[in-house]
């Protein structure tokens, strides 16, 4: 079985350091306070916040905000959620004080359930019964965790919404908000400007790259050792640059290689060209869909040694490149921008040439 994981959560054997943010995790979580976690997308966030959430035992549910595009639809995935965790009469009792009932649906094969209320409602006063729902069921002895995740979407959804929810949060006592982003300057204008309804509601952590010398041990230790892999995982870092995904993504194949055909000469870079062709016609459909303010971009910056600054103004066209791809994903900003997919990064040296 391959040992390396990638592409979904990251969990048991395959979950690796993060000690100290799994410590500091479960202290935050000790309190009452709310926790902020901000990092680029693919850097473990999520894999992160389970693996606290299974080592400590609480009741929890996670609502994706980039999975909702209405009011309603929050109120919605809230009692959807805390349904599938609590027992339906306890539910049952409580959705009773809803001024605005919604429709619950199970479906008994599928072990699913479906929330639903009327279009036309007032969507506040859903949305408001909802987020009580969250503080009844909490319990002092097992205290609710509520994950929120992209949670800078909030700004997208409606005008006002950040407000509504600050107002209702505020008052609730005896469950933790764990607020993760992807969006830096987005999660911190909301969390650290003074005039917004979040300002300083959280603890804020930044999730960074996992350091070379923790990841290194578990990378070695999962290749193959009829050779001396160590130069082999010189080069997968050299390639990713500790990216959690990518290294697993990278190394994985690698594994791959040196286990069936027994590759070890220029296995990484076989692998990397490997890769690059799988995603060839996903890279292309990628770059067919940018503006040239966008391709110049990220011509400047796949040629690039040094990842270009952030000392750009603000009224330039390249700004506001740099900022939509930021939000979209494809470039990221750590001490300069840089394009976030290796393989993509590859590809395009390829392609511009």
């Amino acid at each position: 079985m391959n040992p390396f994981c990638f592409g979904s959560i990251v969990e048991n054997e395959f979950f690796t350091d993060r000690t100290e943010e799994l410590q500091l995790l479960k202290q935050r979580l000790d309190s009452e306070n709310h926790i902020v976690l901000i990092s680029p997308r693919r850097f473990g966030k999520s894999s992160l916040v389970q693996k606290v959430l299974t080592q400590i035992q609480r009741p929890h549910i996670t609502i994706n905000l980039q999975q909702v595009l209405h009011v309603r639809e929050l109120a919605e995935l809230i009692v959807r959620e805390v349904c599938a965790l609590y027992p339906s009469e306890k539910i049952k009792h409580l959705l009773s004080s809803f001024r605005i009932l919604p429709t619950i649906s199970t479906n008994m094969l599928l072990g699913t359930i479906d929330v639903t209320f009327q279009p036309n409602i007032k969507e506040d006063v859903a949305l408001e019964d909802a987020m009580n729902l969250l503080s009844n069921v909490s319990t002092p002895e097992k205290r609710l965790i509520v994950v929120f995740d992209e949670f800078q979407e909030v700004v997208q959804i409606q005008k006002g919404l950040d407000k509504q929810l600050r107002a209702i949060m505020q008052k609730q006592k005896g469950l933790n908000y764990i607020f993760l982003g992807s969006q830096e300057s987005m999660m911190t204008d909301i969390f650290e400007k003074k005039k917004s309804p979040f300002y300083h509601f959280g603890q804020l952590m930044h999730l960074n790259r996992i350091p070379e010398n923790d990841f290194r041990s578990y990378v070695v230790d999962r290749l193959p050792n009829y050779v001396d892999n160590s130069p082999i995982v010189d080069s997968i870092f050299a390639f990713t640059k500790c990216h959690p995904y990518y290294t697993q993504q990278l190394s994985s194949a690698v594994w791959e290689l040196m286990t069936y055909p027994r590759i070890s000469e220029d296995v990484v870079e076989i692998a990397i060209q490997q890769q690059v062709r799988e995603h060839d016609l996903d890279y292309e459909r990628l770059w067919n869909s940018l503006n040239r303010t966008d391709r110049g971009v990220l011509r400047q910056l796949c040629f690039s040694r040094n990842p270009m600054t952030s000392r750009l103004d603000p009224s330039s066209t390249t700004y506001s490149s740099m900022k939509r791809m930021l939000k979209s994903g494809l470039l990221i900003k750590e001490d300069g921008f840089s394009i976030e997919d290796p393989f993509f990064n590859r590809w395009l040296q390829g392609y511009l040439r």
